[in-house]
């Protein structure tokens, strides 16, 4: 109970805060997930990378996520095959599972719980989901050569991206960035976690959901808040990396389905009820699901 009250709800408050303003109000999420993206996360991205001792752990955190991804992906298809489902169906069961909400959901988790060394791991990782499940998501949303000609064309859209690679430049290349310069990179980059956590209740409170599957929904969710945490615990097992490291990609491994994918499948008619349907349930499974993670790993 006292990790809950310590780590979960602190984060729980903000996005009920972001929850509640868009029941009463009925702001233009997309205006604000867009000044977030271009303009407030490419400044943390940057801030991260750039003062971080690049090394072999980040080399490591590239193959955890291709083997989660990959087993997650594996286990969906087998799935769809022994049940008969058609490519729709696959396509959202992997949206659901496969991508988790490792960036307005799990870095402030991981903030609360870890501290400050783990957050730089927990953003590191997050703008790594976020390529990823760009690719990726957009390709098994879209699938065929249009998904693949997308996906690309939507890695290439995201400011963080490049976010990533001028500041890793100037990272190995020791490149001094002027002291009030970076003042106000950091002042806008402190406030991206926050806003992005708000966005997130604002998107919950737009979900509907209709007619809900519940064997599918309760497939997806044991999925993405039991199996992808045991998977991230073996794979940190093979893998070499330091405890704190390890810590943080189970719990991301553990946050509940990424709110994009809705986005996704509505985009791409990739069965978008039941998409919604898992993204909330795996959210309010994770206040259960979470904490529990929290403890054993404590």
């Amino acid at each position: 109970m006292s990790v809950f009250i310590q780590v979960v709800l602190p984060v729980l408050l903000i996005f009920g805060a972001g929850y509640l303003i868009q029941i009463v109000a009925r702001l233009d999420i997309k205006s604000l997930a867009t000044v977030t993206l271009y303009i407030m996360l490419p400044n943390l991205v940057f801030n991260t990378f750039y003062e971080a001792e690049l090394d072999q752990k980040y080399v490591i955190m590239v193959v955890f996520a291709a083997i989660l991804l990959a087993a997650i992906v594996a286990i969906n298809k087998l799935t769809a095959y022994f049940r008969n489902y058609n490519q729709s169906m696959e396509s959202g069961m992997i949206l659901s599972t496969a991508f988790m909400n490792s960036g307005n959901y799990g870095t402030p988790i991981i903030l609360f719980a870890f501290g400050e060394k783990a957050f730089m791991y927990a953003i590191s990782f997050m703008v790594l989901q976020a390529i990823i499940m760009n690719f990726f998501g957009v390709y098994y949303a879209a699938r065929g050569s249009a998904g693949i000609k997308l996906a690309l064309q939507s890695v290439l859209k995201m400011p963080p991206t490049y976010a990533v690679i001028v500041a890793l430049i100037m990272n190995l290349g020791s490149i001094p960035v002027p002291e009030n310069l970076m003042s106000a990179i950091n002042l806008v980059g402190d406030a991206t976690i926050p806003t992005m956590m708000i966005t997130l209740g604002m998107q919950l409170a737009e979900i509907t959901v209709k007619n809900m599957d519940w064997k599918k929904v309760t497939y997806a969710t044991s999925v993405r808040l039991l199996a992808s945490p045991l998977i991230a615990y073996l794979i940190t097992l093979v893998l070499p990396m330091d405890p704190l490291m390890a810590k943080v990609l189970i719990v991301a491994a553990a946050c509940p389905s990424a709110a994009t994918t809705t986005m996704y499948a509505l985009q791409f008619d990739a069965k978008p009820d039941l998409v919604s349907s898992i993204t909330l349930v795996t959210t309010l499974g994770s206040l259960i699901t979470i904490p529990i993670l929290l403890t054993l790993l404590s």
